[in-house]
């Protein structure tokens, strides 16, 4: 089953299990998958939807910051079960100890001697990962590693 056809037919459920939550965050979600469709003019590969889905992630991580630190916690509540429900439509994410490997692998590959080569190692992992790491965690274990490395 592709994942539109999977966010479809999670909306058609939740449409008929009243679940307003969950239905508010697919309608959103159908609806960001339309736009761009209706903006490339053309139907969507699983890769655009999947980064449809991931830029709806970003947004409720995001939100959920700003409400923290505006003492919002209500409306951080809210974003929180929002992106519990988009993760559901997120590939698996690499857990922490296998990312660090993962980083040690690529930067021993691609023979990178220092920071300024940092931009060369995420572009190899975030190409062969997309979607099932995060960018902020990613960033900041290579760059840790990367200074280890040179120092």
């Amino acid at each position: 089953m592709t994942l539109s056809s999977r966010i479809e037919t999670d909306y058609i459920a939740a449409y008929k299990a009243k679940d307003s939550l969950r239905l508010g965050v697919l309608r959103l979600l159908k609806t960001a998958v339309k736009n761009l469709q209706v903006e490339k003019m053309r139907p969507l590969t699983e890769d655009e939807v999947l980064e449809v889905v991931i830029r709806q992630t970003k947004q409720r991580q995001d939100s959920i910051e700003q409400y923290t630190a505006a003492g919002r916690q209500d409306l951080a509540d809210t974003e929180a079960a929002e992106l519990e429900i988009l993760k559901d439509y997120m590939p698996a994410q690499i857990g922490e100890d296998e990312l660090a490997a993962l980083v040690e692998k690529t930067i021993a590959d691609l023979g990178v001697s220092g920071m300024q080569d940092m931009g060369k190692v995420m572009n190899a992992i975030m190409a062969d990962y997309k979607g099932r790491v995060d960018g902020k965690a990613l960033s900041g274990m290579v760059r840790t590693k990367l200074q280890a490395q040179s120092s």
